[in-house]
């Protein structure tokens, strides 16, 4: 459980950080898919009014860095932010931006996957690798397990175990499918009931394919993906200090809605029913601070929240086996061994 029960979906970030403030001081923080109105932007500027050591700002976008650095100095005139570029889709970006956050930290006390996408149409990484498989699990994966040795690093100086954390951001999109081990490239082979998913559950406007192409079932196999590589991280990083941890933000208006043409956005707001979606991404990104911060967590039962709390996600992305069959495809996928 956590340690603040009065947290809640309209909880804010900077509330979570003046909560948790002695927990950011003098750290080392680094957030991927930051910009300016999205969920890495709020989550930074709530970081960097606890003066942390250093903030890493992380993008495929140079302006859009910029503008979340201005928007820092702005209210922390005295931050010291770096941006580092990095294109998650590909491996070989990943690898060069893992070697500058190397460069410009010894340690890393907590980094957020914060950085995700979801596309309506089948497209492919320079590696080959479906486009959300690649950005939203591999590129993460890869980027994570490079940065271990700074990860490990800091947990050994750190205030109390499991104090260096790793957030992994999901959604509670992973309840329309689990991960399709027998068709992770999202290329329309068959697979087995267990993989099928609840793709039911769905708009009609979001069940439709395109070319054979469900683009909402392969964004919740690959936030489900995100789920299991947080189970798998704790289990094969036992010992290290380091604990992992996945969020849903919450209903919100992101980039990744702002795609939606009009008709579509419409079939989802009607489906939400009573669900509140957040008036600011303020408030959606107060779990990510929550799982980065809060000290009370348990890194075997508390792997999900979901507005500030502890949630339930779905089995099948918290089975052990499962965690373990993807981590050793991620492995193939990016042909490295860690």
């Amino acid at each position: 459980m956590t340690s603040c029960s009065g947290f809640g979906p309209d909880t804010k970030a900077s509330e979570v950080a003046d909560a948790f403030g002695s927990h950011i001081k003098g750290r080392i923080v680094a957030i991927t898919g930051v910009s300016r109105g999205g969920l890495g932007g709020a989550a930074a500027l709530a970081f960097a009014k606890c003066d942390p050591e250093l903030l890493i700002v992380i993008s495929r976008t140079p302006s859009k860095m910029a503008e979340v650095v201005s928007d820092i100095k702005r209210v922390r005139p005295t931050a010291n932010v770096a941006s580092v570029q990095i294109d998650l889709a590909s491996q070989s970006s990943v690898r060069r931006a893992a070697d500058e956050i190397k460069a410009l930290a010894p340690r890393l006390d907590i980094l957020v996957n914060n950085a995700g996408m979801v596309v309506w149409e089948r497209t492919y990484s320079p590696d080959g690798i479906e486009s959300q498989l690649a950005v939203n699990h591999l590129g993460p994966f890869l980027l994570t397990n490079l940065l271990k040795d700074r990860l490990v690093a800091a947990a050994a100086v750190a205030p109390f175990d499991g104090a260096t954390r790793v957030v992994n951001v999901s959604s509670e999109a992973h309840r329309f499918s689990p991960f399709r081990f027998h068709d992770y490239n999202s290329e329309g082979w068959p697979v087995p009931p267990e993989e099928a998913g609840a793709i039911f559950a769905m708009p009609d406007v979001l069940r439709a394919p395109k070319n054979g192409y469900v683009g909402m079932q392969t964004y919740g196999h690959t936030k489900t993906a995100t789920v299991l590589f947080t189970v798998a991280l704790n289990r094969r990083w036992a010992g290290t200090g380091v604990a992992s941890y996945s969020v849903h933000p919450g209903a919100i208006a992101t980039g990744l809605t702002r795609s939606m043409d009009p008709t579509m956005q419409a079939q989802i707001d009607a489906t939400m029913g009573d669900v509140k979606p957040k008036p600011s991404q303020e408030e959606g990104a107060s779990t990510t601070l929550v799982a980065a911060l809060d000290p009370t967590l348990n890194a075997v039962t508390d792997v999900y929240l979901d507005d500030c709390q502890v949630g339930k996600p779905e089995p099948y992305a918290v089975d052990p086996e499962k965690a373990e069959r993807l981590w050793k495809l991620s492995e193939e996928l990016v042909e490295q061994k860690f």
